[in-house]
Formats: structure tokens, sequence, C-alpha cells
């Protein structure tokens, strides 16, 4: 029988494919995906099959940039490309708020899955918050599914809320917020409320400033009943503008918990907690998100939200949910993609991009775990359209380690530093792309201070908001 069985496995391992997982559905169990993928990759199809990467043209040229106010960083090729040059203006107002001590900087992280329950962004926000101040965990939407993961702030929520996001709707009955969902207090019946408590982090161990961000509306009876500590106040909401702010208080506080009464038709976005000092980092994490549906936002409300919140660096961290769907041609992404970096820069005008490629992801091949092999040209794809689009970009793939990376941070690694589906990464790991990320931008910064103290011309005060695009060429050579 032992015999036997040898000899019928040696056979049908020459019969079987080599890859036990189909590439037409995502390996992972808990991946989902946005409606606007599934229909780019049905409507591309055709394209998908005739295109052509294009990368070994890229591979072969050297990338050169033209100065910024007297500032141009080295030369790059393809293969190492991080693209500093296009984050000059993020570079400057940190050097404004660390050296001049003017103003204040704040990054919106865009994610997928990989940034749930504040994974990576928690401690992103920490290491720039050490370093240049600010306190804060930024803005929270009224509800998430990831709420209950998240230690950075308690966040809790009543289940009567009615709730739109850009993932599955195309016409919502308002506009998205910048976290892409929109929310309603639509139950007449029973208030609609939602709960914060600052966490035990540093920097987050307060709720600062609060402020509650909500939309227009015809509806000037809503209200909000609002709870800190033994205090009930009541405020009432004037939805005249397309995004509206209240200050709850100036004060710092530990707990709040908001109602909302006579509500209905007016659109609430979120909490926002900062000090108005350092750094502000906000997660917009959405499992199941590729970063398509960004395109959907609209122009007017997140100019609306820019005048107020003024970002000055947008991360775009997605991949999870691109891979496995039958094909290595990611040109279709690449072209979408950079429509979505063209309509950000439209939305929050004077903002700089930096895109984070997809993590190693393994998949079993022949009985053995082995980076998928949809991994690679996906993150070339993804580094065609940072390039394109003036953007920065950090490889993630490449600085966990390469092939096989997820593998050992995984089996190799204590404690592990992902997860048993090879592929969402574990807090220790979380902490390890935080720091990963954060040193690039750091060193990107060095150089450029570097660069800046060196000019020979007369210092002058650099008006981020004016550098334009024709100064801020690339030329691949």
């Amino acid at each position: 029988m032992i015999v036997l069985s040898g000899i019928a496995f040696l056979f049908f391992k020459e019969i079987l494919p080599k890859r036990i997982f189909s590439q037409a559905k995502p390996a992972a169990k808990n991946i989902v995906i946005d409606s606007i993928l599934l229909e780019s990759i049905t409507l591309d199809e055709k394209e998908i099959s005739k295109a052509t990467y294009g990368v070994d043209s890229f591979k072969r040229k050297r990338i050169v940039y033209e100065k910024v106010d007297g500032i141009a960083f080295p030369d790059e090729q393809f293969e190492q490309y991080k693209g500093f040059q296009y984050l000059i203006p993020f570079f400057e107002k940190l050097y404004l708020l660390e050296n001049e001590q003017k103003g204040d900087v704040r990054i919106a992280y865009f994610g997928d899955s990989m940034t749930d329950g504040d994974m990576i962004v928690q401690d992103f926000r920490s290491y720039f918050q050490s370093q240049y101040g600010g306190n804060g965990v930024g803005f929270v939407p009224i509800t998430s599914e990831s709420a209950a993961s998240r230690s950075s702030v308690t966040h809790q929520f009543s289940g009567n809320w009615k709730t739109q996001s850009y993932l599955n709707v195309k016409r919502p009955m308002k506009p998205f917020g910048v976290n892409g969902h929109v929310f309603f207090a639509n139950d007449t019946i029973s208030n609609p409320w939602v709960s914060f408590k600052a966490g035990k982090r540093a920097h987050t161990d307060l709720l600062y400033q609060p402020t509650l961000f909500y939309g227009n509306s015809d509806n000037m009876e809503g209200e909000v009943i609002l709870k800190t500590g033994k205090d009930t106040l009541i405020k009432k909401l004037t939805p005249t503008k397309l995004v509206n702010t209240l200050a709850i208080t100036s004060a710092n506080i530990k707990s709040i918990k908001s109602s909302f009464n006579k509500a209905d038709s007016i659109p609430i976005y979120g909490f926002n907690f900062d000090d108005g000092k350092g750094v502000h980092v906000d997660n917009f994490s959405n499992r199941g998100n590729s970063g398509l549906p960004i395109s959907t936002f609209n122009v007017n409300v997140m100019n609306a939200f820019q005048e107020r919140l003024d970002y000055d660096l947008i991360i775009l961290h997605y991949g999870t949910n691109v891979l496995n769907y039958g094909s290595y041609n990611y040109d279709w992404y690449e072209r979408k993609m950079a429509k979505v970096v063209e309509h950000l820069k439209v939305c929050f005008p004077g903002v700089t991009v930096l895109v984070v490629s997809t993590a190693d992801k393994a998949t079993k091949y022949e009985m053995e775990m082995k980076t998928d092999s949809a991994v690679i040209p996906l993150t070339n794809a993804q580094k065609k359209y940072a390039l394109l689009s003036k953007s920065g970009y950090f490889n993630l793939f490449e600085a966990m380690g390469g092939e096989g990376s997820m593998t050992k941070w995984v089996e190799e690694e204590v404690p592990a530093m992902a997860a048993k589906d090879y592929t969402h990464f574990s807090y220790k790991g979380a902490q390890k792309v935080a720091e990963m990320l954060y040193q690039q931008l750091q060193n990107g910064y060095l150089k450029y201070k570097e660069m800046r103290l060196k000019r020979k011309k007369e210092p002058q005060k650099m008006l981020v908001d004016t550098v334009s695009s024709k100064s801020n060429s690339v030329n691949v050579q």
C-alpha cells in the first residue's frame, strides 16, 4: 500500500497544476473586493489580454529631475525609484515646522485591510509626532468595521446608523466624506449615537479639541446631544455649507458621547481630534479597497475638506485586493490609479502623493509557500503609475526582503511578524512596516535639508503652494 501510494503521488504530481489555488479569486478568504475593481477587470478583459507591461523599457532609462527652487534630487533608475523630488513641498512644510515653528503638517493615509484597526498608521503617526510634535488621533469616522480592534481610540456606536460607502455605492444620497463614507441619523425613534474614549498610547491619550464634521442639508432642526463626563450639552446643527464643522470644546478630554436628534437627511462625516500643532496623520482604511473608489470623490466637497484640514501628503497603500485575477498584466490598474492620483490633486490642491506598493504575499505552490507570482508584476505597475503621476514611491515588497519574505515573517521571526494567512501583518510586523516607511521619508527629508542649506542663492521662504508641475517635471532618458 505504501509503495502504491508513493507511485500514485508521483503520477498525480506530474499532471496536477503547479499552483494549488486558482488565480481567478483571492487566495485569502478574508480579502474582499470593491465594486469598481470588479467592474474595471470586466471592462478591461480584452485590453488586458493584448497589453504589454513596458517595464523593460523603463528599466533601461534614467530618471533625471529638473530643479525646484534650486534643488534637484540625484538621478534615479527605475529599479530604485523613490521619487523624493515630488515630495519637496511636503519636505518644505516639515522644514518650516521643525526649524521655524511655522504651521503644522497633515497626512492622509488611505489603505485597505493592511491598515485595519489603525495598524501601521498608529505607529507611523507616533514616529512623526515623537520627532516633530503634535497630539491627537486625527479624523475618525462615525462607524468603522475595525473599531473593536483599534487601540489608538476606543470607538463605539449604535447599530441604527444608515451608512453609505464608496466601495459599493456609486450615487450616494449625499457626497462621501474624506474617509469615503457618509452617515445618516435617520432613526426618529431612537437617536443614533457614537462615543469615543482616548487610548493609552503616547500622543493619543486625550481627545484633543474634538470637532464634528457634517455636510449640507435643508434640515435646520438637527441637534447633537453631547455628554462629556457628568456634563450634557445640546448644540444646533447648521448644515448650510458643503462641509460644516462644530467645535465641541476647546479643551482636551478623555471621552465623549454624541447622539443626534432630528438630524435626518444631514450627512454626518466624523470627528477630528488634534491639537493643531506638529504632525497629524488620519487613517482612512477600508477592507476590500483597491484604491479605485477614490475616483468617485466629489471635487467641491473635497476642496472644502482641504480648506479645513489642509493635507500636505496623501499616502496610497493598496494592492492586497488587486492580486490574483487570472492575469499578471496590471496595465489597466496602472492607468486607472494614475487617474486617481490626478483626481486627488484636483480634490486636494497643493498636496503631494506617496504610493506604497503591495507587500509580499505567499501562496502555496507544489506544497510550499512561496511569493505569489502576481506580486512583482503588481509592484512594477504601482511603481510606473507613481513615476508617471509624479508621486513618491515606497517599495514595501523590497523593504520586507523581496521574494520569500512573507514566509520568513510568518515562520521564522519570533514573535511572528505576519499572520498565518500569509497576507496580513501582526502588530509587531505592522510596527516594523511603519518604521521602514517613516525611515524612507526621513531619509528623503534629511537629504532635502542638506541640499537646501547648500543652495548658493540667498535663502528665501519657499511658497510651497506655488510649486508648478512644469518646474517639477521629470525627464526619462
